[in-house]
């Protein structure tokens, strides 16, 4: 397969498309419809079924396919398997090649749909039944891409605000003398710096080599997302009235970033994924130390006592955050001491929530909050003490502005505090209430 479809891609002769999203597959993945039936002589496999919003399905010339597949040996049951389609086979269907948009008008963004379309068992990319494992590979590097754009787009957006907050002048004052000014300046230049930071320690992950890097993905694309989606906001009101004509790029820049929190899995549902997964492992751990108690038996008590130490440990424990630089270490030792009560926090929620966390969406979004927030510090300390260092060894005597990251990590570690806090101390009940009194519904 490698030889036969990579050259001609690699090398920029072809494009590809990844096709994943339908009527009832978009955040929910797993739920495609599409289907793959055997042939009788298990030589091909028919497709049908219809994508749509598929980047560059009207210009590819090679289509990675999701669809459901039967389980071998298990009637009624299906898995989904990611096929390699070419757009020239007999049975595929361009509905739009090109479908109007609000924003990103520069992508080719279609719908297709595939009738009796035979496909050989060749092209079936990856073990058969596991193209739900290929969607998320692929969607993790497409989430680290995001904080890369995000982040250039991020930088465009704060040099545009620069120049019009020092140039333009009201009440015989430039705008960048006005408080309410600085603050958009100012946090547009820390979140910038930690976006850099995030992608740089995200992406570095994957170039070594390590398995594991899903939670780190997902929180980079919900940070960066959402922090770009702020920047943009803050350069328009920046620039005024001056932003809603076509002769300025904010324009554009509002309708392109939109789609950034709702493309690779929309934020809401990273946000429960972040929490969720970064939980797992406290939560089976309790789950030993829970089973002990109502069902005793030696083997349980040995896994129950593990389990309780690690708890205890990571309680008890403040972690220590090292750092070259002196000047840093007074943040490091308050980054140490939130992940400390980042972990009591958690613990404590999973023994008062248990089971019914897992729909308790409220209590997710301010723990992935949270962890976002320590992962956005971690990267900036890391970052700023690498840049220190660096100078030091080139013998560079005169230090660099550093006011944004220091500015980050003071506002970041108080707005992780500020999400710890409302794990006990909120307006949940009312706020679900009033939601199903609007939408009609009975409130549980």
């Amino acid at each position: 397969q490698q030889a036969q479809w990579l050259p001609a891609l690699v090398a920029g002769e072809k494009l590809a498309a990844f096709a994943l999203t339908e009527r009832e597959a978009g955040s929910d993945a797993a739920n495609v419809r599409m289907t793959a039936t055997p042939s009788d002589d298990g030589s091909h496999y028919i497709l049908n079924g219809e994508k749509r919003y598929i980047t560059n399905a009207g210009i590819a010339e090679a289509w990675t396919v999701m669809a459901r597949t039967p389980v071998p040996n298990k009637p009624g049951k299906d898995a989904i398997t990611a096929f390699l389609v070419t757009p020239d086979t007999p049975g595929v269907e361009m509905i739009e090649g090109r479908m109007p948009k609000l924003g990103i008008r520069g992508t080719a963004t279609g719908r297709f749909r595939l009738n009796n379309v035979r496909v050989p068992k060749e092209n079936i990319l990856g073990p058969l039944g596991k193209g739900l494992r290929v969607a998320l590979t692929v969607l993790d590097f497409g989430r680290t891409t995001f904080g890369a754009c995000c982040t250039g787009a991020a930088k465009h957006c704060l040099q545009l605000a620069i120049e019009h907050a020092n140039s333009r002048q009201q009440f015989k004052k430039t705008l960048g003398n006005f408080d309410l000014v600085k603050k958009k300046i100012a946090r547009m230049a820390a979140d910038v710096y930690a976006m850099e930071a995030m992608t740089n320690v995200t992406a570095s992950l994957i170039d070594r080599g390590l398995e594991d890097y899903m939670i780190e993905t997902a929180m980079l694309k919900v940070f960066t997302t959402e922090r770009l989606w702020e920047a943009v906001n803050d350069a328009f009101q920046i620039h005024g009235g001056s932003a809603y004509f076509d002769d300025n790029p904010l324009g554009r820049m509002l309708r392109d970033a939109r789609i950034n929190q709702i493309g690779e899995g929309s934020n809401e549902v990273l946000t429960s994924f972040i929490a969720l997964v970064g939980m797992r492992g406290p939560g089976m751990e309790f789950k030993e130390i829970y089973d002990t108690m109502t069902s005793f038996s030696m083997n349980r008590v040995g896994k129950a006592w593990s389990a309780g130490m690690n708890r205890l440990g990571a309680t008890v424990r403040t972690p220590n955050v090292p750092v070259q630089s002196a000047e840093l270490r007074g943040f490091a030792g308050q980054l140490g001491r939130l992940i400390w009560r980042f972990n009591i926090a958690v613990n404590r929620a999973l023994v008062v929530y248990r089971e019914p966390v897992l729909d308790m969406q409220l209590i997710q979004e301010r723990i992935a909050g949270a962890a976002m927030e320590l992962f956005a510090c971690t990267c900036v300390l890391s970052r700023w003490d690498s840049e220190l260092q660096a100078r030091r060894r080139n013998g560079e005597k005169q230090l660099l502005d550093f006011t944004a990251p220091e500015y980050f990590l003071r506002k970041s570690i108080r707005h992780a505090r500020e999400l710890l806090a409302k794990l006990n101390d909120n307006d949940d009940r009312a706020l679900l209430a009033a939601a199903d009194s609007t939408l009609g519904k009975d409130a549980d």
